[in-house]
């Protein structure tokens, strides 16, 4: 049994965090870390996977308006490397990155996904309370930066993949390549039981 730890990492999106998040409101993005690699969702405008790959807790390859606020141990998995990688697969079909969404699938919703199937714990709840707010306030997505809805990171590797929006007729439901290197995973945490897709 592999009993790896699964990591929720969680960033401050914007300065105005420093002043709201003792209010309980914020905005935030998230990853799952697991196995030295942190898998978290974009938005872009093609038919494949959002879900992208950075280097753990490493702030600076989403773009320079996200800073790491934390690290939360959510519990261990049972799922082997290998079989990580063919949830992730599994779950880019969902998480495509023309079907992302502010209120209703966004990176937020991706690690709570990832994370109840790795070790079938929930993540914080205030880590996505932007999406209950937004679902108040309709047109706030709208007025949000590009790049809090397609990281940096993410943008990266589409031009590298030499993609544009004349494209992505072409584009079909296949994942790009991953785009970021492994690190070691580190910290404690709690045992639980893992879901089987």
């Amino acid at each position: 049994m592999a009993n790896e730890p699964v990591i929720l990492n969680v960033y401050d999106m914007y300065w105005i965090n420093e002043y709201t998040s003792t209010l309980g409101i914020g905005v935030f993005h998230s990853g799952i870390e697991v196995y030295g690699r942190e898998y978290a969702y974009g938005g872009h405008p093609y038919s494949f996977s959002g879900i992208f790959e950075i280097t753990p807790g490493n702030a600076a390859e989403l773009g320079e308006t996200f800073k790491f606020k934390e690290a939360i141990a959510l519990g261990t998995t049972d799922f082997t490397e290998e079989d990580v990688d063919k949830i992730i697969e599994e779950l880019g079909k969902e998480f495509k990155g023309n079907a992302y969404h502010l209120m209703h699938k966004n990176c937020n919703h991706f690690s709570a996904g990832l994370a109840e199937i790795l070790c079938g714990k929930e993540i914080p709840r205030w880590v996505n309370r932007l999406a209950y707010f937004s679902s108040c306030i309709p047109f706030l997505q709208s007025c949000l930066p590009k790049e809090w809805l397609t990281p940096a990171a993410l943008q990266s590797h589409i031009s590298n993949q030499g993609l544009n929006k004349d494209d992505q007729s072409d584009t079909g439901d296949d994942e790009p390549p991953s785009t970021s290197a492994s690190a070691t995973t580190s910290g404690a945490a709690r045992t639980c039981r893992h879901t089987r897709v």
